[in-house]
């Protein structure tokens, strides 16, 4: 295939969630043609999975410009930007309106399983360059198809993939066999059967991030609601509590960021939650009552719960990228250039900066991975970076390197240490940064964060 020809070829977006559908509206504004692939039933497939869940940043804060003169010709009007969304209210005001606008140029249930390069398998170097994408998709209703992109943008996002309890990375010895008791999302308490599952029992959560912030809110709601007497919560946490452990407070430049983890640190001081600290999960056992035990590496056992709910975070699916050359860290995941910048090892406090093409690019040029999925295992990423890269990405495969390069982004800085970090998504982290953050004071949060979220949002979000 010629570089004409090749040329002629859309621009694939592996993901219709908010960075993918982000990534399309600059294609268009570009002039190129994307391709959009999602394997979900709809866009924001991953979003509307937790569209319960309330984010911490404001409608201001989670649409694209581009998408957003995309969308102004419909009449589109953009909700209230000082007002938070939750993931679904984010899904049906504005990314379903940007996905109709796409139109035929997203193609729902359409699995990607493998990207390549046209007659190359990553061994070969002959050419390599010059060949177009060929990427295997696999739809839902059973069929197989072959389509060539001229580039590929990877906007697939990890919310298929999360971490398991077992501190090593690795499921926990029985984690498996008790699938039937144990969740990796945050509960819904407006579906009916939810609190049902709850209701009166012990539940382990096990994360110490953003998402364990909301579990531990809503359970104290449900403890504090009718039928939710003898409700509890077992905080576990790989680390000890210090002045970092519940973000940043009334310091956090996100307030409703800062006011989560304060709801969570009214849900230990009311009693409706204790925290174990230090404890590394290594099995998880059943007893003769079927309840659940979990045991850690040091031999601890805990009192046995009804329910886990594991946040631990979530990692990318890189197996249907093997045969493409990718540069990734070998500890987080990500992209070489961009791990120094988001590791939370190393970082404990400040922004990450803004970034592009440059952090974003890996040895097999033409091809990205945009989004939380460009974060690998860190757990610091905000819906407004994953716009910036996609805005950067495309100005590179277009060829403007000065637009590429230049920054049109301001973060707003943490207020805080460590593991919560610049987090926008529900997931969570059990690494941290230093402790340098003074200790929140506690507010009453109530009820509100299950009832009224416009007051005091209970999550994160991006998606894809």
């Amino acid at each position: 295939m010629s570089e004409s020809t090749t040329a002629e070829l859309p621009v694939v977006v592996i993901g219709a969630g908010p960075a993918g559908l982000a990534a399309a509206a600059h294609l268009i504004e570009r002039g190129l043609e994307p391709l959009v692939l999602e394997a979900g039933p709809a866009a924001g497939s991953a979003v509307r999975e937790w569209s319960h869940v309330r984010l911490f940043s404001t409608w201001g804060e989670v649409t694209d410009p581009a998408a957003e003169k995309l969308l102004a010709p419909t009449g589109w009007v953009k909700p209230d930007a000082a007002t938070y969304p939750s993931g679904g209210d984010w899904a049906e005001q504005y990314l379903q309106p940007l996905a109709n606008v796409l139109g035929d140029k997203i193609r729902l249930g359409a699995t990607v399983t493998g990207v390549s390069r046209t007659g190359r398998d990553r061994i070969v170097d002959a050419d390599r360059e010059t060949q177009p994408f060929v990427l295997h998709v696999e739809h839902a209703d059973g069929s197989e198809e072959r389509i060539f992109a001229r580039a590929v943008i990877d906007a697939s996002g990890t919310w298929t993939t999360p971490s398991p309890a077992g501190a090593s990375g690795l499921p926990a010895l029985g984690e498996r066999a008790a699938a039937d008791r144990i969740t990796y999302r945050v509960p819904d308490l407006k579906d009916p059967a939810v609190p049902t599952r709850y209701a009166g029992k012990r539940t382990a959560v096990i994360g110490s991030g953003a998402s364990a912030f909301t579990a531990l809110a809503y359970l104290a709601d449900l403890a504090k609601g009718d039928g939710g007497a003898g409700t509890h919560g077992v905080w576990v946490l790989r680390r000890g509590i210090n002045g970092s452990t519940f973000g940043g407070g009334e310091a956090d430049q996100l307030p409703a960021r800062g006011a989560l983890g304060l709801a969570a640190k009214a849900a230990l001081d009311q009693g409706y939650a204790d925290a174990v600290t230090g404890f590394r999960t290594e099995a998880i056992e059943r007893d003769g009552d079927g309840r659940l035990v979990l045991v850690a590496e040091d031999g601890r056992r805990l009192d046995p719960v009804d329910e886990v709910i594991v946040l631990t975070g979530f990692r990318p699916d890189l197996t249907f990228l093997s045969e493409i050359r990718l540069g990734l860290d070998e500890r987080l995941q990500a992209p070489v250039d961009l791990a120094p910048l988001i590791d939370p090892n190393q970082h404990s406090c400040g922004t990450v900066y803004p970034h592009g093409h440059r952090e974003l690019s890996h040895p097999e040029q033409g091809v990205y991975l945009v989004g939380t999925k460009s974060y690998g295992r860190a757990p610091t990423f905000l819906a407004m970076t994953g716009y910036e890269q996609v805005r950067s990405v495309v100005a590179a495969i277009v060829g403007d390197i000065e637009a590429a390069d230049r920054v049109e982004l301001t973060l707003p800085e943490t207020g805080v240490c460590g593991g919560a970090g610049l987090f926008d998504t529900p997931d969570t982290s059990e690494t941290s940064g230093g402790g340098c953050a003074p200790a929140p004071a506690l507010v009453q949060i109530g009820s509100a964060a299950a009832t009224e979220p416009a007051e005091a949002p209970s999550g994160g979000c991006c998606g894809s």
